[in-house]
């Protein structure tokens, strides 16, 4: 398989990195700069792409990137900052950290230099080539009350397998899955040990995913539980998992990859500092060997497709955490996947979800990419966040062709919402600039032809914290509608003039185009 390898998209949008000088640190010299590049490019590569000073400010850098990154060098402690995170994890192996410093003291002091002081002071705002207008119309907004002070939805999906369509929603704070009928009442629900995330819908029968512990964390939490469809239509959950002790699970997916005609588990292990893209093989009596493709976190979502039509199901997978981007996974049978990167971003984008959509109708999986995730220890409204389309080329080499500027982006969904023969994108975030543009929380993205889509977002007051977003036909008129799950325990440092608590646990919205 032909691939992009190790180009980053970064690149595509700062250009060419100067030295400029900030006004942070003047007693910095020039040669501290230089050494400093050169030991950033050694010791800052092996474990995700080399990012540029220029994607994040210089305080961010000093105060909050760098001081977390000391301890994967072995260095817990500098002349500049004490590191936070410097104590042991009870769930990390002992030796996770090197046991030595891989840099003298003053080497770690000058790589921060360079980029403390080649970091802009601050970084410039989104630039849009169109506002975005509070004009929706294709859409009519219903929302039901969930009962609970505090809208919590972690997971929501349109369930359209069976005779009877319906609306699968998780709460985080409840640790439920509740379902509701194509008129929005509530007439089922199930309870588990942590909250549900995602589903894997079966005829009959849904792996739910339980992340275990949703805030980050390194232990093995976990779990995928088998939920059954009485002749009722009721869900009855097994009272013994099918699978346990897995590291924050974000999507389980049934599939037999080894193709030996036993159902076998593709799991995303999102973990935390650890974390894995796994498979759980299945041995038979109800017995499962795990086996590692990947052993590095932040796996997030995964799609299955046999792309050489050798019977073998391959993997796309899109990494966020620390070394992000999205990689292909050739099956070669027994078991065995050959790994190859698409696409790769600096571990600052925050990668979020992505998707294959063919947007020229050639047959070839285009990729639709967002990143927003800002939770971490870059805090900051970022010009790069947003969403991404990159074409294909007809061999899997990945160009970028679009991209829409939304702070904090979360997911978005490309679907022919309109009807009219080409693919729209429905666009949430999570962490908008809410004081300053709320309206950038849920963008439908209308394409007008020649990649150029007209952004339009809700009427004021439809407001919400937007976690999770789900498109599906729930009324059965043929159009594919959109759910929005509202998440309304917010970071502390989240700031809104919009009481998210008081807002619905979703919103409907019901597609009224022809």
């Amino acid at each position: 398989m032909a691939v992009l390898r190790g180009i980053a998209v970064a690149l595509l949008l700062t250009g060419c990195q100067h030295t400029v000088r900030n006004h942070t640190h003047p007693d910095i010299t020039d040669a501290d700069i230089k050494k400093g590049k050169q030991l950033a490019s050694t010791y800052c590569k092996g474990c995700h792409l080399l990012p540029q000073p220029s994607l994040l400010d210089a305080g961010t850098w000093e105060r909050g990137v760098l001081p977390y990154m000391g301890p994967w060098l072995g260095i817990f402690s500098s002349g500049l900052v004490h590191y936070p995170n410097s104590s042991r994890d009870k769930f990390l192996d002992k030796n996770f950290y090197p046991s030595q410093p891989l840099l003298k003291p003053e080497e770690w002091k000058t790589l921060m230099s360079y980029y403390i002081a080649t970091a802009p002071d601050s970084l410039p705002r989104q630039k849009r080539p169109y506002p975005i207008q509070n004009d929706l119309s294709l859409f009519k907004v219903d929302s039901t009350s969930s009962g609970h002070s505090k809208p919590a939805t972690c997971f929501i999906r349109v369930d359209t397998s069976g005779g009877k369509r319906s609306l699968l929603l998780g709460d985080v704070i409840k640790k439920s899955l509740v379902r509701l009928d194509d008129k929005l009442n509530v007439v089922d629900s199930v309870h588990f040990s942590g909250p549900i995330v995602d589903l894997d819908i079966q005829k009959g029968s849904m792996i739910a995913c339980d992340i275990g512990i949703l805030n980050p964390t390194n232990g093995k939490f976990g779990k995928a539980y088998r939920i059954a469809l009485r002749p009722d239509g009721r869900m009855m959950v097994d009272t013994v998992p099918l699978l346990d002790s897995l590291a924050r699970p974000v999507q389980i997916t049934a599939v037999d990859l080894n193709r030996d005609g036993l159902t076998d588990y593709l799991i995303c292990e999102f973990g935390n500092l650890t974390g894995a893209l796994s498979w759980m093989e299945n041995t038979g009596n109800g017995k499962f060997k795990r086996h590692v493709i990947r052993a590095v976190p932040g796996a997030i979502k995964a799609y299955i497709r046999d792309d050489n039509h050798d019977g073998l199901p391959d993997l796309w997978v899109l990494f966020a955490q620390g070394d992000e981007g999205i990689f292909h996974f050739t099956n070669q049978g027994n078991g065995k996947f050959k790994e190859e990167p698409l696409l790769r971003f600096p571990p600052v984008y925050g990668s979020s979800y992505f998707e294959l959509a063919d947007f020229n109708h050639d047959g070839y999986p285009d990729i639709v990419y967002t990143c927003g995730d800002n939770a971490d220890y870059s805090t900051v409204l970022k010009p790069y966040h947003g969403v991404y389309i990159f074409m294909n080329d007809g061999t899997n080499h990945f160009s970028q062709k679009y991209f829409f500027p939304i702070n904090g982006c979360y997911k978005a969904m490309a679907r022919d919402f309109d009807g009219d023969g080409d693919l729209d994108l429905a666009v949430i975030s999570f962490f908008a600039d809410y004081r300053h543009q709320p309206e950038e929380g849920f963008v439908y993205l209308e394409n007008t032809g020649n990649f150029q889509f007209k952004p339009h977002t809700l009427a004021s007051g439809k407001a919400g914290r937007w976690l999770t977003m789900d498109a599906g036909d729930l009324n059965g008129d043929g159009k594919p509608d959109i759910l929005l799950g509202n998440f309304s325990v917010a970071p502390g440092f989240i700031r809104s003039s919009v009481d998210w608590t008081k807002s619905p646990p979703f919103l409907f919205l019901e597609n009224t185009g022809k």
